[in-house]
């Protein structure tokens, strides 16, 4: 592994850290309680707090004539401040429903202040036993006392709110100051203002729960994006260290064991530079860069690698003039191409029989390019190849899949080896 660089701390394990770091923000309304940032929550509260204060508006001009009208059959102080302090209450609901700041507080002064005026209804008449003419204006404002307690309180107290305060105003609304209506007009009024308020509450329940679960939801699918993400890194990089071990350490091992003339020294220690070249420059090549090479650059390092080999390659390159590949591609068409060449090398011959061998190299109808090395040697069948064996499924296989190739292996047992890595991946890739 990179010396500094742990476990997902390339570009994706950064972005699961960062989405990590988000995973608590604040709702406007509510404050910091919601996982991550609540969009489905924040947006249902906003959109019911300026709901309820657009009706709530509509129905204190509604109101108004006729709270005028009962104006002088009430104390003179009391019975313009109770007006005053609603009018004030209903004004600051809807500048928090503009802003989103305060609506809790604003919504539950409102049902509040309502309760209080109403039951302090019989006592602010000049002559409490006067039978007033008509409804109490209040009761226009009925409505909107119990959407403002669904808005602002917790879902049991809505509940008791919305029901006590129709009943509330059923006994106000059956003495002479509330109009002296009969058992029978009370209590359809009761039963009206109930039903109304207890379908407010459960309307802005169920959008809450709604919202509730999406973001929940929406929560659930960040959490698994950021592991599936941070594994996905693991794995690269797993892919990436099994690579580097297999190339540069063990290849470079085998290939000094096994130098017994000038020219397989002088191969042994050619591989052992280019591992050090590569353990460098994993260490300091940013795993999120995305500058790009040109494809005669590499094939000009694969035509180089192929002429350090003791064996000799038939090249046959395709020039391609403005063909780029991303350099993490780069890096893992050549990484694998050297790999499938120097197994070539050192098993699709004998000490009696050596096979023709090519290197192909050119464009694809993808927009990328095409390697091909292939050998008529002694072949081998890829079933059986035993799965501690890193050369053919780490190197070659599992390093160009990580950077967005394929490679389809072609082999069989004295039928030679043809290893085909295509970049973007064909069509169909894997082994035959």
């Amino acid at each position: 592994m990179p010396a500094g660089k742990p476990a997902g701390s390339g570009p994706l394990g950064s972005t699961a850290a960062h989405s990590d770091a988000e995973l608590l923000d604040s709702d406007p309304i509510v404050g910091p309680k919601q996982p991550r940032n609540p969009i489905s929550r924040t947006r249902i509260e906003v959109v019911a707090s300026r709901s309820v204060a657009g009706v709530g508006v509509v129905f204190a001009l509604q109101a108004m004539p006729i709270m005028l009208a009962q104006a002088p059959v009430r104390v003179p102080v009391m019975g313009l401040l109770a007006p005053l302090l609603l009018g004030l209450s209903l004004a600051a609901v809807v500048v928090a429903a503009v802003t989103k700041v305060g609506v809790r507080a604003s919504a539950g002064t409102v049902a509040m202040l309502y309760l209080a005026a109403l039951l302090a209804w019989p006592m602010l008449m000049r002559d409490p036993a006067a039978v007033l003419d008509g409804k109490p204006w209040l009761w226009y404002m009925c409505t909107i006392a119990t959407a403002c307690a669904a808005l602002a309180f917790p879902v049991f107290w809505a509940v008791i709110y919305t029901v006590v305060v129709p009943i509330v105003y059923g006994v106000v609304r059956s003495t002479p100051s509330g109009g002296d209506a009969d058992v029978l007009l009370s209590s359809l009024d009761t039963v009206y203002a109930i039903i109304l308020g207890q379908v407010i509450l459960i309307i802005i329940f169920m959008l809450r729960q709604t919202a509730l679960a999406v973001d929940n939801a929406q929560t659930n699918a960040l959490h698994q994006y950021g592991n599936a993400v941070r594994q996905h890194a693991t794995e690269v990089e797993r892919v990436q260290v099994d690579s580097i071990v297999h190339d540069s350490v063990l290849a470079t091992f085998l290939a000094a064991a096994a130098a017994g003339s000038p020219k397989a020294a002088e191969l042994a220690s050619g591989m052992a530079s280019d591992a050090l070249t590569r353990l460098n420059d994993a260490a300091i090549v940013p795993a999120g860069d995305d500058s790009t090479v040109a494809f005669s650059e590499l094939s000009a390092q694969i035509r180089a690698a192929a002429d350090r080999l003791p064996v000799p390659f038939t090249v046959d390159e395709c020039e391609i003039d403005g063909l780029r590949l991303p350099v993490h591609a780069s890096e893992a068409i050549l990484a694998a191409s050297v790999q499938a060449m120097v197994n070539s090398a050192q098993h699709a011959g004998t000490p009696s029989f050596e096979p023709d061998r090519a290197l192909t190299m050119s464009g694809n109808a993808r927009g990328g390019c095409t390697i091909t090395i292939a050998d008529t040697g002694v072949g081998f069948d890829p079933e059986l190849v035993p799965a501690e064996r890193l050369g053919l499924r780490i190197s070659i296989q599992d390093r160009v899949a990580s950077a967005g190739g394929s490679v389809r292996v072609r082999a069989g047992v004295g039928r030679g080896t043809t290893i085909t890595i295509e970049w973007p991946p064909a069509q169909k890739g894997g082994s035959e």
